[in-house]
């Protein structure tokens, strides 16, 4: 077998999960961090795939979890992206370098504040050394996307209740000079302005 075919296996193999096909292409001597197209490596297409046992074996392989595709995807910020909590438990155990920047700039906490996944959030914030007041491209912090591109119901609350708990500040400003409580009263977001009310702001 060419060595194109044995990464066309091997990625493959990834994607359907099957752990079997994946050991015998590492003993026929593919790179385990090799990658399509897109730039995806193996753990980053059983990772999508939701290929948990996959995802195990290539961690204790030796897979490098960081690296990442065109699209800035790799199996952390994918967990935080999708509201995968079983991935994120498998990966954050191989120590996921949280630095790591989605296409907006943000760290995992960012996109997984900004769409509501309360779980994603808590885990983070608890088990995590993740940095909560992190600013992305456009100038928001994970409070601030909570706040700003969702409907403040009770996830968002619940969110911008975490991160408060755990010490978000309440001041950082939009690139505008907006303050979270600004911009959640300018929402109608009362429940929100209250939170933020009660942690100082």
């Amino acid at each position: 077998m060419s060595q194109n075919e044995l990464i066309s296996e091997f990625l493959l193999a990834a994607q359907q999960g099957d752990v079997n096909a994946l050991k015998a292409c590492l003993e026929n001597g593919v790179d385990i961090n090799c990658t399509n197209r897109q730039g995806r490596t193996a753990i980053t297409l059983a990772s999508l795939n939701k290929q948990y046992e996959a995802v195990s074996f290539l961690i204790s392989a030796g897979a490098d979890i960081d690296k990442q595709d065109e699209t800035c995807f790799n199996p952390f910020l994918l967990s935080c992206l999708n509201n995968d909590l079983t991935l994120l438990r498998i990966v954050l155990p191989a120590n996921p370098d949280l630095n790591r920047l989605t296409r907006f700039g943000g760290v995992g906490i960012t996109p997984a504040s900004e769409k509501g996944h309360v779980e994603i959030v808590r885990e983070l914030l608890t088990k995590t050394e993740i940095n909560f007041n992190h600013t992305n491209f456009v100038g928001w912090t994970p409070l601030l996307e909570a706040i700003v591109l969702n409907d403040g119901g009770e996830k968002q609350q619940e969110i911008v209740k975490l991160l408060l708990d755990h010490g978000a500040n309440p001041h950082m400003t939009d690139k505008y000079g907006k303050t979270p409580l600004e911009l959640a009263r300018e929402k109608g977001y009362d429940a929100i302005a209250q939170l933020l009310v009660n942690a100082g702001a």
